[in-house]
Formats: structure tokens, sequence, C-alpha cells
């Protein structure tokens, strides 16, 4: 009697799953982050190179150590 009792105290929680993401509310954020990344690759990359988009050298000196950091060669 006395393991009926413990056994019916004792509860094991169920796992619940989430529910999954639905790909129309993620597109859209993994379109931005994407453009992002590709306009921080081109002033990293190519500003103040062949293709210049600003005048002068401020964006140069902005990123001229991550274009280092990531293996860009600039001088």
């Amino acid at each position: 009697m006395a393991e009926a009792v413990v056994s019916a105290a004792v509860s094991t929680p169920s796992a619940s799953v989430p529910d999954a993401l639905p790909v129309r509310a993620v597109l859209p954020w993994a379109v931005f982050v994407g453009l992002l990344a590709l306009i921080a690759l081109y002033f990293v990359g190519a500003e103040q190179g062949a293709i210049s988009v600003f005048a002068g050298s401020d964006v140069h000196e902005w990123v001229h150590d991550g274009r280092h950091l990531l293996g860009f060669p600039c001088h």
C-alpha cells in the first residue's frame, strides 16, 4: 500500500517540444542580416580600393585593423 502512495506522489514531467518557427517569420530577418553582412564585407574589403563610394581615407582608417584581421591586403 505504501508503494502505491509514493508512486502516485512522484510524477514525471512531460517534455514539451517547442513550436517550429515558420519560414515566413524568419526570412525577412535572414535577408536583413545578410544585407548587413554584405555591407560590412564591402566596407572592410573593398572601400578605398578599386571601387570607392566615399572620397578620402576616413573609411579606410576606421576598418583598417578589420581588414588585416580578415586577411584583406590594403597596402
